[in-house]
């Protein structure tokens, strides 16, 4: 696979908050062609059915291969927990393949501070209990609190951040008691991160609360690494798609890329 490290890497996810995970990539490797695809039209995941987020994450897995991706990151924690191993079987040989939830576990079992972790995300990833499973698994010693928190996507989608309304939506669900005691949070859905610094004031500070754009961003560079794949071609060029558009994704895109970007709607489901 030498002859790819040119290639772009595609990042997709139910929505824009995968752009957080896209701006991470960006950043620790600012040479790597990025194609981000946001699932828009079908957002949120976290309320679909497993087979269902199956075939659309088997379609966009299509499109991305026919762009040809070297590596297809699934910034979508939903996509992660219950359609990998379909993306896995879809992308075969063509793509390396790689999800956010694997990285935010191996990094939260290495870390001897943790014995008491929380988890929050949507319904369809918390149900899947992927997080809970794989932490346990790794070490049986740890607890592991999850909780659905399914306002919180179309809340950031619609641009209530930093104000009364998110702030009321973020104290209801992490005042539950069985998060009192926690040493770390996981954010489990890739637009939290939006929300990262209004999750840390509820907790004082007092709290790690875990994002996976920089852990998932340092694991793809070891991925590329190991595969002879890094592009040593400076001038990236990054293209961005949605398959719904409202003006609402195109401000908050900004906000989870850090700079100004343009969104281009495209159909893949003619």
């Amino acid at each position: 696979m030498n002859n790819l490290s040119s290639q772009p890497i595609g990042v997709f996810d139910s929505g824009v908050g995968g752009l957080t995970v896209a701006n991470g990539i960006r950043q620790l490797l600012p040479n790597e062609n990025l194609i981000y695809f946001g699932d828009t039209a079908h957002l949120p995941y976290g309320d679909k059915s497993k087979e269902t987020i199956m075939a659309y994450s088997a379609r966009i897995t299509q499109y991305l291969l026919e762009q040809q991706c070297k590596v297809i990151v699934v910034a979508c924690n939903t996509a992660s927990a219950n359609a990998y191993d379909a993306i896995k079987a879809e992308a075969g040989d063509k793509a390396l393949v790689l999800d956010v939830i694997s990285p935010v576990v191996e990094y939260v079992v290495s870390n001897p501070n943790y014995k008491r972790i929380g988890v929050i995300g949507t319904k369809g990833t918390v149900n899947s209990g992927t997080y809970v499973g794989k932490i346990i698994a790794r070490n049986p010693h740890l607890t592991v609190t999850s909780l659905a928190t399914p306002m919180l996507v179309p809340m950031i989608e619609e641009g209530f951040i930093f104000d009364d309304i998110s702030n009321a939506i973020i104290r209801s669900y992490l005042s539950k008691p069985e998060f009192s005691q926690i040493d770390a949070l996981i954010l489990g859905c890739t637009h939290y991160p939006i929300i990262k610094n209004q999750i840390n004031k509820f907790f004082n500070f007092k709290v790690d609360v875990i994002d996976s754009s920089r852990i998932v961003a340092n694991q793809l560079r070891s991925l590329l690494e190991a595969n002879n794949l890094l592009n040593s071609t400076p001038g990236p060029v990054h293209k961005f798609y949605v398959s719904d558009f409202t003006d609402s994704f195109q401000v908050i895109s900004r906000l989870f890329f850090e700079e100004s970007i343009q969104l281009e709607k495209i159909n893949l489901w003619k």
